[in-house]
């Protein structure tokens, strides 16, 4: 059946001037996550990306470790959405930054709406990226997609049917450079395995990152 692998970019650089930049440990997760997937074999159909640098940097570093010779089509929708903006636009004083993160995150889902940046925009243009992904798929064909963390939670969370909350427990814990694979049958899309990360493991606790 055709699969479709959700990977989310290594880890960014917090505490640079541009957050926007895989780190020194996100290019090892990259190349860690290529020879994962030269592991187990994938010779892929189509390669998606966002536009991001942070994810076009994995997805090239990627690609390359797995001799994978891809150029992976850029696509928006498989952007994240703006954290720092949110972060901006409902402040909280205190607390660590992923109690602010998720802050912000309740009250742009609280806020309503549906024009370009809400919420529903955001989960929307995700579940349409979705779906025409997999109405490109021929039978046993797979892709990969080089995404973020919150894209890969809006992912699981409708795929699930969780609730709001759904998404923001399973955006806390998408590790840099992990692997989440969805299938598609005939009883329709669905999440087969969620947040992979023993190819990081294997190489010591520093490369298990969230942020």
């Amino acid at each position: 059946m055709p699969s479709i692998y959700l990977i989310r970019h290594g880890k960014a650089s917090p505490e640079a001037e541009d957050y926007d930049e895989l780190s020194p440990t996100g290019y090892e997760q990259a190349r860690l996550l290529g020879a994962e997937l030269e592991r187990r074999g994938l010779r892929p159909g189509p390669v998606f990306s966002g536009s991001l640098r942070r994810q076009r940097q994995t997805a090239a570093t990627a690609l390359a470790e797995a001799g994978i010779d891809a150029v992976p089509t850029v696509d928006e929708r498989w952007n994240e959405y703006d954290h720092l903006g949110l972060l901006a636009r409902h402040p909280v004083a205190e607390g660590t930054l992923q109690e602010r993160l998720d802050a912000g995150l309740s009250a742009w889902m609280a806020a309503g709406g549906d024009g370009p940046g809400s919420w529903e925009a955001f989960r929307g243009g995700v579940r349409a990226a979705l779906e025409d992904t997999v109405a490109g798929l021929g039978r046993g064909e797979t892709a990969l997609v080089f995404t973020s963390a919150g894209v890969v939670a809006a992912v699981c969370a409708a795929l699930l049917r969780t609730p709001a909350h759904g998404f923001l427990e399973l955006n806390r814990i998408v590790v840099n450079g992990s692997l989440t694979k969805v299938v598609h049958g005939r009883g329709g899309t669905r999440l087969l395995s969620f947040n992979d990360h023993a190819h990081l493991e294997r190489a010591g606790a520093a490369l298990t990152t969230f942020r």
